[in-house]
Formats: structure tokens, sequence, C-alpha cells
């Protein structure tokens, strides 16, 4: 059973989402569509943004691939040059986010994987720093400092999942129940960073807010 994972049929967990194949199933977090969905809302409470990157580790985030190219294509709806920003050591999560904090236009997001999350303290600090309005995947970045997240609830997968677990318990087979894609999603704003970047928050993007932090 998994729980959170990216695209579970090119990383080889199942041969398809309605019929894994295999004895595994569970639960898919993240679609590829979310890069124009975290393109839209970054450049909502940002509209100056012309350049924005795509951040992720390739060996923790090997679903990163389609994240980007989705989001190359969204970009041109939106105005912006799109820049893959592919790390693979802490010193270069500096040196991206100070390129796009160097002028008044360059923004940020944040694709989640295991190396952002061990890394999130530094890449919120250095956004701050840079002024460099940026966009996460989970509602704890933005708790922690972040300007502003879209994602799937994570407690809700894991509820979700207890129900399958208790049908495998009772016999059935993971290969015959299909792959779940996320259901819920939550927005959140940090107004206090919003008020420290100088961006002012549109009303019709606060009547989309799940969560407002102050």
């Amino acid at each position: 059973m998994f729980v959170r994972v990216a695209d579970p049929i090119s990383q080889g967990f199942v041969a398809s989402l309605a019929h894994p194949g295999a004895n595994v199933t569970g639960f898919s977090s993240l679609e590829y569509d979310l890069s124009g969905k975290w393109l839209a809302l970054l450049k909502g409470i940002a509209p100056h943004l012309v350049r924005v990157a795509l951040m992720f580790n390739p060996p923790t985030a090997p679903y990163g691939s389609g994240f980007l190219r989705s989001f190359e294509t969204a970009a041109p709806s939106f105005a912006v040059k799109p820049i893959g920003a592919l790390i693979h050591d802490p010193a270069q999560i500096e040196g991206i986010i100070s390129v796009l904090g160097s002028g008044a236009d360059g923004g940020l997001i944040v694709l989640p994987d295991a190396f952002t999350d061990v890394h999130r303290e530094q890449i919120i600090a250095l956004a701050a720093r840079h002024r460099v309005p940026t966009i996460y995947g989970y509602r704890y970045f933005t708790a922690a400092g972040g300007l502003i997240s879209y994602g799937p609830i994570s407690t809700d997968m894991y509820r979700r999942a207890a129900a399958y677990v208790d049908r495998i318990l009772k016999g059935e087979k993971p290969a015959d129940l299909p792959v779940q894609r996320t259901t819920t999603f939550e927005l959140a704003i940090n107004l206090k960073t919003a008020k420290a970047l100088g961006l002012d928050v549109p009303a019709n993007l606060l009547a989309l807010v799940d969560e407002v932090i102050e």
C-alpha cells in the first residue's frame, strides 16, 4: 500500500490506475496538471512575475520531468518564461533563488519531494531574503513562513488509505483495487510573508483560501 506517491505508473509501481496489475495499490497524491494550478496561483498573488522556476531534485523526484513538461506547456498562457531548476545539493538552492531575486520579476514553484522537504527552512529563508514569491505543495511550508501553498490534504489520504487496508486484510487483492487520486486540496496564504514581500493579496484570491496564516 502506498500513499503520497506521484505518478505511480511511470515510477513502475502499477501498470495502470484502474488495474494495478501487481500486489500493490494506493493513493496518488500529485497530478501533472498541478503545475498549471501552481503557476496560476503564483501569478494571482504576484502578477508582475515574468520568470518562474520549477525547483526539484531529480533523484528524489523521478516524476519531476513530467511536472516540468506540464509547467513548460502552461507557462505561455501566463506570459512567463519557464525555468527548470534541477538541484542536487543545498548550495544550488541558494544559487537559483539568488538569481531569481536579482530582478524584481522572478518567482519560484517548489515541487514536493524528500529533498525539498528536508531543506524547506533554507528554501523559505532564502525566498524571503531575496524577495522571491514562492508557492509550495503543502501547507506546512506556508505555516513555516512560506508565501502560499496549494496541495492535497495528507490526513484525508491516510484516512482513505485505512479503508483500503481494511479491505485487503479482509481478503481483497491489492491488484483488484484501483489506485485512487487525491480529491481534496487546500490553499493557504501567509499574510505576514505577503506583506514583507510588498504583495497585496487580491480579494478574489482570498475568497478561495482555506487557511489564512497571519
